[in-house]
């Protein structure tokens, strides 16, 4: 016996992801739903070896449904989690709706798994944000060895984190490049991004800080520890799918960059490469559709006392959403509803 399973947002990029990892790791799925909004009704997305057609997210009954993976915005999730939740199906959430509410779990499974217990208060779970799941997947494993102190994060993500529009507009404008009279103006980025970095992802706060950044900052402290302090920058490159980090880390004790290799290579969902040669890292390109989340240029930051620089990249739509929305999935499945 599976699972009833509703996709909410199928069409989407993030929604698409899901049915195809709902499938690659062969979920136990009894019977699937592909939501949409109603002038995406009838739109055929792929789950498997079969098609699906979506139907419409405004006159779904999601009562007798055992799980519900959310791929819209925060205004929709607004109005139909709540719905969902209430007819007893329980709702992991891609959007940053509910990730800062202290009654709702915010859950990367290879971080703090034991959280998923929480989904009972308002039967929600979050997903958080794609730039800090990959790296708190990094960061836990050398926080229970050497405890974490402080973080120093740069990112570099790509357009697909702002979706199809995004995509289109860094395909259009590079081509725009190279011929004249098809040049395309910014419209979803405030600067050209075709051979640009923007560094400005969300919208900016009275610090100054970007929401992005702050997302990062809080997210990680509700994840793996409040007492880590975090500083990010956040950027957005001219790179179609998959997010680079560059990592400052301070530990309370010394921990060694050839132990902390050791451990990272050890943790799950993890994989290092990180040979000291030209080609001996990973880069955003060579993570595209991989589960895994990259660590390469382990290495002593010898400024300060105890210090670790590392470099991080992940598939943004799986590991940053897709993936992790539904690792979730599985993790319920196994330390709650107990089907399949």
């Amino acid at each position: 016996m599976g699972y009833k399973v509703a996709v909410v947002g199928a069409t989407g990029n993030v929604g698409r992801e899901m049915l195809n990892i709902l499938a690659e790791r062969q979920f136990p799925v009894d019977e699937l739903a592909a939501l949409a909004s109603r002038r995406s009704l009838g739109t055929e997305v792929s789950f498997g070896d079969t098609t699906v057609t979506t139907k419409d997210l405004d006159t779904f009954d999601f009562a007798g449904w055992d799980i519900a993976l959310f791929a819209v915005g925060s205004e929709a999730t607004k109005v139909y989690a709540p719905k969902a939740a209430e007819a007893g199906c329980v709702v992991i959430d891609n959007s940053s709706l509910y990730r800062y509410d202290p009654d709702i779990p915010l859950i990367v499974p290879e971080v703090n798994p034991q959280a998923v217990h929480g989904y009972k208060n308002k039967m929600i779970i979050a997903n958080p944000n794609c730039s800090t799941a990959q790296m708190v997947v990094a960061l836990k494993p050398l926080h229970d060895r050497a405890k974490i102190k402080r973080v120093v994060v740069s990112t570099y993500q790509s357009v697909s984190g702002s979706g199809k529009d995004a995509i289109d507009e860094l395909w259009n404008q590079t081509k725009g490049m190279y011929v004249p009279g098809q040049e395309v103006e910014p419209s979803v980025y405030p600067k050209q991004i075709a051979f640009n970095v923007i560094p400005h992802i969300d919208v900016f706060m009275d610090s100054g800080d970007t929401k992005e950044e702050w997302k990062m900052i809080a997210e990680t402290k509700k994840i793996v520890d409040p007492s880590i302090k975090v500083t990010a920058t956040c950027v957005r490159v001219p790179v179609f799918v998959g997010h680079s980090e560059s990592i400052n880390i301070e530990t309370e004790e010394f921990l060694d960059e050839d132990e902390a290799r050791d451990i990272l290579r050890q943790a799950p969902g993890i994989l290092v490469v990180d040979k000291r040669e030209a080609g001996g890292y990973v880069t955003p390109i060579e993570c595209v559709g991989d589960f895994a989340t990259f660590i390469s240029r382990i290495r002593q930051d010898v400024t300060v006392e105890n210090g670790l620089n590392l470099w991080c990249v992940s598939d943004n739509l799986r590991k940053g959403a897709a993936l992790n929305a539904v690792q979730i999935a599985e993790l319920l499945g196994r330390e709650v509803l107990k089907k399949g």
